[in-house]
């Protein structure tokens, strides 16, 4: 994997304030967040020491000691970017290091002479010349864990509130789409404040239960159902106790929806979309009921591997393939810089001489990007971390939809987190499709050496056209099924200017090596090499 190097105080501005950029922690929005920093370092480019050490200080992760970074003091000591105000030592240890910090819970180290509490002329900005203090005004007393506590208690202030996109994230993603569907209104001002506090309230009280599935109930835009099967409505999800085990098969993603074109006088569905997060099972329940019933599907050891992901712009691929261990079974594809982690795969650090100004552009926008989770012997979780969306597409989504595979693009909106791949549905497709090829191809060679008519053949010349179909399947054909792809904030399909995901400015192509292993187990046993030849 390629590093690029930090840039110093004598690089243009632009070059400075991206490399900064990829360092931001990404809840605050990227616009805001680009200002901030273009603001400051504009600030610095008379003091190139002190800018310096803010470079050494960002890039480094405040491993290395770096010096005060300072700004002029204001009259009521808050600094204004973009119509907001706030206190500037806090404005960039949010950026760079605690995007939930509360303003008073900043104390500066012993060493920092221009702390803001000091109340000198100049103000130090260096996020690294801070401790965060956490304030302890948190109230724990509605918070039970008993078994009898429903979900609903848990989360008494975030029931029925839905969680749309903001207007910013809706301006970045969907610009360039022909047609906006009525399915992704946007919320009111009120509605984008409260759904924030909701998004962090949620997360913060996963982190408190983990492990525990949690359901919050929400005003579902007017859809099309995706299945008419066993679903949980509203209410028996909000009655469901925490600690009970439940199997990702015995529901749906109950939040996504499905915008809609029309050709003639049938609808063809083309990007579904999903605004909210499942939860996978608790662990205990790969190791006893799941593997314990059905048993696993190979006697192989696991591959040292559980997945590599490869990075493309456009049709390019860009560095190296990342491979993850199986000792990890978490991985985080995200915008910044750090080459050094098994288990994060940091696109920031990757360069690209041919790079074009539609996939440096979004790739500033990439952020926290996304976090795969390898559940049980080969089930793949997605959770979107971005501040944007990502669209994917995912053969067990397509299924689950009813769609045909590979229909559809499935666009994931922040903080949703849903399973997008089955291992045990794609080794139940890999044996249909090669063992479908194996008699269709039996089937045309006697058909062809007039052993046997085929169906509306003269002479027992002509086969099925679906035995043609049936008989062309290959290895690449299976090996997709054992593939998933994933755009960053720009879609592709019928909806979008994109024909396909290979015109998208950021993707990545994530094979997952469990699937694979399976299939090289199923072409061994039936000796599938690809079509006939002749």
């Amino acid at each position: 994997m390629q590093q690029t190097s930090a840039p110093t105080s004598a690089d243009a501005c632009l070059s400075i304030v991206h490399s900064l950029m990829c360092h931001r922690q990404g809840w605050e929005s990227e616009g805001f967040a680009k200002r901030a920093i273009e603001s400051l370092v504009k600030k610095l480019k008379e003091k190139r020491d002190e800018l310096d050490s803010l470079i050494l200080a960002i890039t480094t992760n405040g491993s290395q000691t770096s010096k005060c970074v300072t700004i002029q003091r204001t009259l009521d000591g808050r600094l204004q970017v973009a119509g907001r105000k706030g206190f500037p030592h806090v404005i960039y240890a949010r950026i760079w290091r605690w995007s939930d910090l509360h303003k008073n819970e900043l104390k500066h180290l012993k060493y920092c002479q221009y702390a803001f509490d000091l109340k000198c002329d100049s103000v130090c900005v260096n996020p690294y010349h801070y401790e965060r203090v956490v304030s302890p005004g948190i109230d724990l007393s509605g918070l039970t864990l008993q078994s009898s506590t429903s979900t609903n208690n848990l989360y008494p202030n975030i029931q029925h509130l839905s969680q749309q996109p903001t207007v910013s994230q809706a301006a970045v993603e969907d610009i360039d789409m022909y047609e906006t569907t009525s399915q992704q209104q946007q919320p009111s001002s009120n509605q984008i404040g409260l759904n924030s506090e909701v998004q962090i309230k949620t997360e913060t009280c996963n982190d408190w239960i983990s492990g525990t599935p949690s359901y919050v109930s929400s005003t579902r835009p007017t859809s099309m159902p995706l299945q008419n099967s066993s679903m949980f409505s509203g209410q028996d999800k909000e009655n469901l106790l925490p600690n009970q085990t439940i199997s990702p098969h015995d529901y749906q993603e109950p939040n996504a929806t499905m915008p809609s074109t029309t050709t003639g006088n049938r609808p063809i569905l083309s990007t579904l979309t999903y605004t909210h997060s499942m939860q996978p099972p608790h662990p205990a329940f790969w190791g006893k009921s799941e593997i314990g019933l059905t048993g696993l599907l190979s006697s192989q050891p696991a591959p040292e591997y559980w997945c590599s992901i490869a990075y493309f712009e456009l049709d390019t691929q860009v560095g190296e393939m990342f491979k993850v261990t199986s000792a990890c079974p978490h991985v985080t594809v995200d915008g910044y810089v750090d080459p050094s982690g098994s288990n994060r795969f940091c696109l920031g650090a990757l360069s690209n001489v041919h790079r074009t100004e539609q996939s440096e552009k979004t790739r500033l926008h990439i952020g926290k990007g996304i976090q795969l989770d390898l559940i049980g012997e080969g089930d793949v979780w997605l959770k979107c971390q971005s501040g944007h969306s990502v669209f994917v597409q995912s053969y067990y989504l397509d299924r689950e939809a009813g769609r045909a595979p590979g229909d559809a693009v499935h666009k994931m909106y922040p903080h949703a987190y849903i399973k997008v791949f089955d291992l045990r549905q794609c080794y139940r497709q890999m044996h249909q499709q090669a063992e479908s090829s194996q008699n269709a191809a039996a089937t045309q060679a006697a058909a062809v050496a007039g052993h046997i008519a085929g169906p509306h053949s003269v002479g027992g010349i002509a086969p099925a056209i679906s035995l043609n179909a049936a008989a062309g399947i290959g290895v690449d054909d299976l090996r997709r099924l054992c593939i998933l792809r994933l755009s960053f904030i720009k879609g592709w399909g019928p909806d979008y200017q994109r024909g396909s995901i290979k015109e998208t400015p950021c993707w990545i192509e994530v094979h997952l090596h469990r699937a694979l292993q399976l299939l090289d187990e199923v072409l061994h046993s039936m000796q599938i090499d690809g079509p006939p030849r002749a």
